[in-house]
C-alpha cells in the first residue's frame, strides 16, 4: 500500500513537469541581499567551464537580467546612429529602449516591448537597471527616466511615467540607474526634481502616492528597505546625503551628509545588525550605528585611505562583523566593521595585478563560498574569510564588449536562478548550468 502511494506521488510530479529552482526577480536577488539560496550547486567550476544551456542575441546595455516564473527579463538599447560613441561625454543618440522576455528553459524570445528613446548621456550603451518582477507585472526604468509597468505574460503596457516630463528631473550624466523597488502596493523610485528625489507610485495604476526630499542630483543608488528602530525605513542615498524616510508617507526620519565625488552615490547601502554601511569614491564612505528604540543614525567612522571601502559599481557584502567589497581601483578588500581597518586586499578578482579605474566584480554568496562575476566576463568561485582570499576556480563565460578607461569591460550584474547563471554583454544573453553533478 505504501509503495503504491509513493508510486502515484512520483507519477503525479512527473506529469506536472520538472520543478523549477529559485527565482532571481530583481536587483541583487529575491531579498536584495546578494545571497543565492538554492541547493545542489557545484562547489567548483569544471576545467572546461560550466555547461552552456543556451545563448540569445540582444542589444547593448548594462541592465542585469531578472528571472521569474520560467522567464528571463532584460533591457537593451538599439541605436540608429553612431555605434561607437565616446563614453566620456554626453552623447546624443537616436534609438529605442527595449524590454525583452525569454524562456529560461531554452532562450526562446517570447516577446519584446520597445519605445523611442533619444539618449544624451555618458556611457550610452543602454539601460542600467535590472527589471523588477512582481507577480504578473514587470517594472522597468530606462536610462532617460522612462518608468514602465508591463504585463509579464506578453509585455503589454499597463502604465508609464517619465521622470523628466512628469517631475522636471534632469537626467544625470550617467543616466537614471535606481532599480525600482516594489513593496506591498507601492513602487519606490529615485526620481529627482524639486521635492521629488524619492517618489512612491501605486504599483497597479502608476498614481503618485507621495514624493519627498530635494537634492542637487538624485544619485545612482537603488531605494532600499531596512528594519531598524522599531520601524520599517526606506533609504535614499542621493548626491548629498543618506536619508531615511517613512515608506508609507515619505516623511523624513533622519539624514546624514555624504557627498561622493561627481555625485556617484551608486552602491546599495548594506545593513548588518545595528550597523549600516554606504560608500563611494573617493573615500566618501561611512559606517553608521542605527538607533534601536527609534529611527536614528550616528556615524561610527568615515572612510579614509586606510579605512573603509570606496566602491564604484560594486555593492559590498557584510557578514560576521566583516565587509568584503571591491574598491574604486579594483582592490577586493576585507574590512573590519567596527573599526574600518583593512585586513587584506587583492586585485585577483578584477585586474589581476594592478590598479585600474572603476575595476568591477560582483559578489554573490552561496553557502560557504562566493560566486564572483568580474568585468572580464569571468565567473570565479572563491572563499572569503577575515584571513584571506581563497580562489577555488574560474572560467570565462562572456567576452567584455563595453569600453571604459581604454579597456573592454562587462558591467552587468548576473542573475542566479534555476541552478544557473544568467549573464549578458552587449551582444548576447547566456545561460550556464551551475547544478552540481549527481
Amino acid at each position: 500500500m505504501i509503495r503504491s502511494i509513493i508510486t502515484i506521488a512520483i507519477l503525479t510530479i512527473a506529469a506536472e513537469g520538472p520543478v523549477r529552482g529559485d527565482d532571481w526577480p530583481q536587483w541583487l536577488g529575491p531579498n536584495r541581499d546578494s545571497v543565492w539560496r538554492e541547493a545542489d550547486i557545484m562547489k567548483e567550476l569544471p576545467a572546461n567551464g560550466p555547461p552552456l544551456k543556451w545563448e540569445a542575441k540582444i542589444g547593448n546595455g548594462y541592465s542585469g537580467p531578472a528571472v521569474a516564473n520560467g522567464r528571463v527579463f532584460v533591457l537593451d538599447y538599439m541605436t540608429s546612429g553612431d555605434q561607437s560613441p565616446d563614453p566620456n561625454v554626453r552623447n546624443q543618440l537616436q534609438g529605442v529602449e527595449r524590454t525583452l522576455c525569454f524562456s529560461s528553459k531554452d532562450g526562446e524570445l517570447l516577446w519584446k516591448q520597445e519605445y523611442d528613446c533619444p539618449y544624451q548621456i555618458s556611457y550610452p550603451a543602454g539601460p542600467r537597471t535590472t527589471p523588477t518582477v512582481d507577480g504578473d507585472h514587470v517594472y522597468t526604468l530606462g536610462a532617460e527616466g522612462d518608468l514602465r509597468c508591463v504585463k509579464a505574460v506578453d509585455g503589454s503596457l499597463v502604465w508609464s511615467k517619465n521622470f523628466k516630463k512628469d517631475y522636471g528631473a534632469q537626467t544625470p550624466i550617467w543616466g537614471f540607474t535606481g532599480h525600482p523597488l516594489v513593496l506591498g502596493d507601492l513602487v519606490y523610485c529615485a526620481v529627482g526634481g524639486e521635492g521629488s528625489v524619492a517618489v512612491a507610485f501605486d504599483k497597479r495604476t502608476g498614481e503618485e502616492r507621495w514624493r519627498s526630499l530635494t537634492a542637487a542630483e538624485p544619485g545612482y543608488s537603488a531605494p532600499t528597505i531596512i528594519q531598524a528602530g522599531g520601524k520599517r525605513q526606506l533609504l535614499i542615498w542621493h548626491s548629498q546625503a543618506l536619508a531615511s524616510v517613512d515608506p508609507a508617507s515619505g516623511s523624513e526620519f533622519w539624514s546624514v551628509p555624504l557627498d561622493p565625488n561627481y555625485g556617484m552615490s551608486i552602491a546599495t547601502p548594506r545593513k548588518l545588525g545595528d550597523y549600516l554601511y554606504v560608500g563611494a569614491i573617493v573615500n566618501k564612505s561611512m559606517m553608521l550605528k542605527l538607533g534601536t528604540s527609534q529611527p536614528a543614525a550616528e556615524v561610527v567612522w568615515r572612510g579614509a585611505r586606510d579605512r573603509g571601502l570606496g566602491p564604484v559599481n560594486c555593492t559590498p557584502f557584510l557578514e560576521d562583523g566583516y565587509m568584503y567589497g571591491v574598491d574604486g581601483q579594483g582592490e577586493l578588500r576585507c574590512v573590519d566593521l567596527e573599526s574600518g581597518k583593512h585586513l587584506w586586499s587583492t586585485y585577483a578578482v578584477t585586474t589581476g595585478d594592478r590598479r585600474m579605474n572603476s575595476a568591477t566584480a560582483f559578489l554573490v554568496k552561496h553557502e560557504d563560498r562566493f560566486f564572483i562575476f568580474n568585468e572580464k566576463g569571468e565567473l570565479i568561485i572563491a572563499r572569503l574569510t577575515p584571513e584571506n582570499y581563497d580562489e577555488i576556480s574560474r572560467f570565462k563565460i562572456l567576452d567584455p564588449t563595453g569600453v571604459s578607461f581604454g579597456r573592454n569591460v562587462v558591467w552587468s550584474h548576473p542573475a542566479y536562478a534555476e541552478k544557473c547563471i544568467f549573464a549578458r554583454n552587449d551582444g548576447k544573453l547566456a545561460c550556464y548550468s551551475l547544478a552540481a553533478t549527481p
